[in-house]
């Protein structure tokens, strides 16, 4: 039973088990899933981040014991990282623009978002590609994707500031 439960956590209920691009599959549905959290049934940003929190320290657990009689230590039915990835910059977006935006611009950023935290997850520019490599456990394959989701982040504040100062 618990064998159970950890491979529906780990796989995203089943969505890493599709057979083409399950990390791209679930970020989307991570964006949308967000997206109707935030913007139809307006949770309260807190409760998204306890779930997001409690999301994060049981994937450590859960694909540590996924994995550990596995040869391959980052197996791509295991895309729960993605989630958490996907989720960094999307939360961080809601919390940086409080409650005045309208949907329209909030489309927009997060289609910007699910495109650059794809790009940073494939190609995995340092330090990515450092936790993808140097940690074959539990931990490495998280990271890498919490990393890939803050240059998401750093890359929007980037973009926002050279916006700012060419456009005012």
């Amino acid at each position: 039973m618990i064998k159970n439960i950890n491979f529906l956590f780990v796989t995203f209920f089943g969505i890493g088990t599709i057979r083409y691009a399950p990390g791209t599959i679930t970020s989307l549905i991570t964006t949308i899933l967000l997206f109707s959290s935030f913007h139809i049934l307006n949770l309260p940003k807190t409760a998204v981040l306890i779930i997001l929190i409690a999301i994060f320290l049981y994937s450590f657990l859960a694909v540590a014991n996924y994995i550990k009689e596995d040869s391959d230590k980052d197996p791509k039915e295991v895309v729960i990282d993605e989630v958490i990835g996907q989720s960094i910059p999307i939360y961080l977006y809601e919390i940086a623009h409080g409650t005045s935006k309208n949907s329209k611009e909030a489309i927009l950023f997060y289609i910007y978002i699910f495109v650059l935290f794809r790009f940073f997850d494939i190609k995995k520019p340092f330090p990515v590609s450092f936790f993808d490599k140097k940690f074959k456990n539990s931990f490495g394959v998280i990271m890498d994707d919490v990393v890939a989701g803050l240059y998401v982040v750093l890359t929007l504040i980037i973009f926002m500031i050279i916006k700012s100062k060419l456009f005012t």
